[in-house]
């Protein structure tokens, strides 16, 4: 599923109406009468309750008029409520607010609260109030018909919306005051991103996306970069094992990872690779949780490295894993490194001397926290390639701004990452986004709620580590590795519960999550 910004969807519209001849009008006919078919076939008891079509005075509400227009056809009994007066009207949706009339429609000018109150009631609502444009607070009588529309809905109606829920922001999905909270949305050529990212995913219940008829070649030239994963797109990139194929053929990954009292991250993301299918894992760890980590999975290699108060030695450790990096894979640095100043100091000689061309680097956890301490842009010195995998909070630090405002627009905050780090960037929390470094933005559709637990993130950069190790390019290392770390969730949550299930077992439920997936 591709993904538009709003500006895309723009651009979409004006190459094929302006360079490629489509008219307008053709559109919008096309996009009503998608909405009309739309509620007959998922609600055929419409024609017995009727539908409501609430419409904004822009091109969203001209696409309502159009749908009134074709269920009025179809015998549908049908009115509208149109949220300023006619004469306010301009365009397409002046023509098709016309045409409505024109075949007999009944359309009642709301413009106040009371006249609004006295005509929101149907079994059928269309909100066709505001469109993919909306960037500012929902204010007024468009406020008061959002929240007609909801109470309606709380009382049994079933709310359609026109390309996007009114009220979503449909670049970042944040709530702009109130939002229709829709049961289908009905959009047109290609998904936003509004429609998929949290929470304005929660407000726009089942989404259908229908062609209209944008020019191919006005499509060709926006070039969407945005993508939903799913398992059809995640599936093409497991390739299957040759026969006569060895540990060798399958990647050597490193994890330096770990410090006294946070042995488990160590363990945790070795797991996740081993799981993942990486030929060989070895951990390189402080030496008083040595033998914690070499007990808690037996399949991995261990490294012990000098300390210093429970941290690897700053001073010492680069000249050890100088050595023990050659041949290497991939790196995973980060997970429960700690933040000590020798921290600090191995943490910079690893993204200087660590990456090579041929041997990726995975940050995360405490590892990105202390490249906050020194500046994000200091990844840009590695010598190859760099993935950071953070948690909003730790986007914060890294962005010098607040959790809250990396949420409020998840897509913003990874662009920004990656282009401030030169890194592939995997922002988590629920729908996970990708950025990668020539500017594609991926939004994860796996993942549940249980997964709000300790050590998930560990087992994530265990397996984006392993697909790094395998030759991925670091795109797809963060795409897959997210998508089947959600999908194993999602099997996790089905056969023993949606919430009490562990990073471990997550780990473990690997790879049969892989050989479905294979097989889906």
């Amino acid at each position: 599923m591709k993904l538009l910004s709003a500006a895309q969807s723009r651009e979409l519209d004006r190459l094929s109406q302006e360079k490629y001849g489509v008219a307008s009008y053709a559109l919008m006919t096309r996009a009503g009468e998608a909405v009309a078919a739309a509620v007959l076939r998922r609600w055929p008891q419409a024609r017995r309750d009727g539908v409501l079509i609430v419409a904004g005075k822009g091109n969203n509400g001209g696409d309502g008029m159009v749908a009134a227009r074709a269920l009025a056809a179809e015998g549908v009994p049908v009115r509208a409520v149109l949220l300023a007066r006619a004469s306010e009207l301009k365009g397409d949706a002046a023509r098709a607010h016309s045409e409505f009339v024109k075949a007999g429609g009944s359309v009642t000018e709301a413009a106040d609260a009371a006249e609004l109150s006295a005509a929101t009631a149907a079994g059928v609502i269309v909100d066709a109030i505001f469109g993919t444009g909306l960037n500012a607070e929902v204010r007024g009588l468009p406020r008061l018909a959002i929240e007609a529309i909801n109470r309606a809905a709380d009382g049994g109606a079933r709310v359609v919306a026109v390309d996007i829920a009114s009220g979503i922001n449909s670049d970042t999905g944040a709530v702009m005051g109130a939002a229709v909270r829709a049961a289908l949305t009905v959009t047109f050529g290609f998904a936003k991103f509004g429609h998929v990212s949290y929470p304005g995913a929660g407000f726009c219940g089942e989404l259908e996306i229908v062609e209209i008829g944008f020019a191919p070649a006005a499509i060709g030239e926006i070039a969407p970069r945005g993508m939903l994963l799913e398992a059809a797109e995640m599936r093409v990139w497991l390739a299957p094992r040759r026969p006569d194929s060895h540990k060798g053929n399958y990647g050597h990954v490193m994890v330096i990872a770990g410090s006294r009292g946070k042995s488990g991250a160590a363990i945790l993301a070795a797991r996740g690779a081993l799981r993942m299918g990486a030929g060989l894992v070895t951990a390189a760890i402080p030496e008083s949780i040595a033998a914690i980590v070499a007990g808690g999975q037996a399949e991995m290699m261990t490294e012990p490295i000098a300390e210093r108060d429970g941290h690897f030695d700053g001073a010492h450790a680069p000249g050890v894993l100088a050595n023990l990096i050659e041949g290497k894979d991939a790196l995973i640095v980060g997970p429960g490194i700690g933040q000590s100043d020798d921290t600090r100091a191995l943490l910079e000689w690893l993204v200087a001397e660590g990456a090579a061309p041929n041997r990726p680097i995975l940050i995360d956890a405490d590892g990105l926290n202390v490249v906050a301490q020194r500046g994000a842009a200091t990844v840009k010195r590695a010598r190859g390639p760099v993935v950071i995998t953070p948690h909003p909070g730790e986007a914060a630090r890294l962005l010098g701004t607040s959790t809250a405002v990396v949420n409020a627009d998840r897509i913003s905050a990874a662009r920004r990452l990656s282009e401030l780090t030169g890194a592939g960037v995997l922002l988590k929390g629920a729908r996970t986004v990708i950025a990668g470094t020539d500017g594609e933005i991926y939004v994860n559709g796996s993942g549940n709620p249980g997964m709000a637990t300790p050590g998930m993130g560990d087992v994530l950069s265990g397996i984006v580590g392993a697909l790094l190790g395998q030759r991925m390019t670091p795109l797809a290392a963060l795409a897959l590795g997210a998508f089947v770390h959600g999908w194993a969730a999602d099997r996790l949550a089905a056969s023993i519960g949606a919430v009490g299930y562990l990073a471990g077992e997550l780990a473990d439920e690997l790879p049969a999550a892989v050989a479905a997936l294979a097989a889906a």
